[in-house]
């Protein structure tokens, strides 16, 4: 069978809602990561067997297959087979898992596993879920995703401070980034050209951007401080998150070129990192967003690793309660966990942070001279996600 590896990533930066890429239609934005993936790696898009794109909610101007349309809308080659997913928040991270599965069964030499959401113009589930899709009998205990947050956070034992303190930790590791130029390597800028015309529903400002008329930085930073998040008011009364311990609703897109080892010898590519492990895991419905804990313990068993053996660690921040909850069961090395802060400080574009937080995590090893690093999300509907990368170089 084949190796697959890592040969490029990139994202675009992070809008808020109502930001700098909200007039930017979905399809454009994926359009965009799918051809500088490609350009980056330095290959002819011909190259390329398959795409494998994550979206959550496929409605609206999200629907149609947008990962097809949005490969066409680029200008790439039009031989080239496409298949759009939804595995909720896990999407495009499960995209990298088919890609590399694909590449490992000899299905493709060379892939592209990527990711959006434009949750400005695709409200979460709007356009997909207009009435409630649940038979009259339903009666399984699945809660919404706050209602889930704050379970597990009884569940832990946290407090509103315990939060509070992570969501200040997440605000200030993300700014220390940006201030390092950590992110550079992984950006593609999106220049305002790429927007379409306004959404009539999302109800955007004008978009901003830097001087050239591109849009180079994480819109979600915002100065943060132990007093400041002990005065918002909670999400819902007597809770114990806030707008300041949650993931912010955000647009975006990721993508992640993989080949097999193989062919990247041969043609001279870098084979940047290696899938030691990947999972897709049911998650206790009462409870929706505790995944991770298990996703991770399988991961590292299918790795023949353990915590120990893993440099950096990405838990994808939907709420506090799910990274510290995380944190509580597998007892890691703090300093090893979510070193550039989350999605508390960066956004959450759900269909693309799977692949946003594999790029991440791959440019940090390499900044850092570090060997392996896991990946794990909690995701709608009771699942979850994990990744074990190992640089290959």
């Amino acid at each position: 069978m084949a190796t697959p590896v890592i040969v490029e990533a990139v994202r675009t930066p992070i809008g808020k809602r109502r930001g700098a890429l909200s007039e930017i239609k979905p399809m454009a934005l994926l359009a965009h990561v799918q051809r500088a993936v490609v350009e980056r790696a330095g290959i002819d898009p011909h190259e390329v067997g398959q795409v494998v794109a994550g979206c959550v909610t496929q409605g609206g101007e999200q629907g149609n297959h947008i990962g097809r349309h949005a490969w066409l809308y680029a200008g790439l080659p039009w031989q080239v087979g496409v298949t759009t997913l939804d595995a909720q928040c896990g999407s495009s991270q499960q995209a990298l898992h088919i890609a590399a599965a694909l590449i490992q069964a000899g299905a493709a030499d060379t892939a592209v596993a990527c990711g959006v959401e434009a949750m400005s113009r695709v409200p979460l589930g709007r356009s997909v879920y207009p009435d409630d899709p649940r038979p009259p009998d339903w009666s399984l205990d699945l809660p919404d995703q706050f209602t889930a947050a704050e379970r597990i956070a009884h569940r832990r034992g946290l407090t509103r401070r315990d939060l509070d303190d992570w969501g200040v930790r997440s605000q200030g590791r993300a700014l220390t980034a940006w201030d390092e130029g950590r992110f550079d390597r992984e950006i593609v800028p999106v220049p305002l050209a790429a927007a379409a015309e306004p959404s009539a529903d999302h109800g955007g400002s004008p978009p901003r951007a830097d001087g050239d008329g591109t849009i180079t930085r994480d819109e979600g930073l915002r100065p943060t401080t132990s007093e400041g998040l002990a005065a918002l008011r909670p999400v819902a009364d007597k809770a114990l998150h806030t707008a300041g311990t949650s993931a912010q609703i955000s647009d975006g897109a990721a993508a992640v070129l993989l080949t097999s080892e193989e062919r990247a010898r041969s043609r001279g590519l870098p084979a940047r990192a290696r899938l030691r492990a990947q999972v897709l895991t049911g998650a206790e419905p009462h409870y929706h967003l505790d995944g991770p804990i298990r996703a991770t313990a399988q991961a590292l068993a299918a790795a023949g690793m353990t915590l120990g053996d893993i440099d950096l660690v990405e838990v994808n921040e939907a709420f506090a309660a799910v990274v510290l909850s995380w944190c509580r069961q597998h007892r890691p090395d703090p300093d090893r966990v979510n070193v550039n802060g989350g999605a508390i400080a960066l956004g959450h574009p759900v269909g693309a942070t799977g692949a946003r937080l594999v790029t991440t995590a791959l440019h940090e090893l390499e900044r850092r001279g570090a060997a392996t690093a896991l990946v794990t999300m909690c995701a709608g509907g009771a699942l979850a996600t994990a990744s074990v990368l190992e640089r290959a170089s």
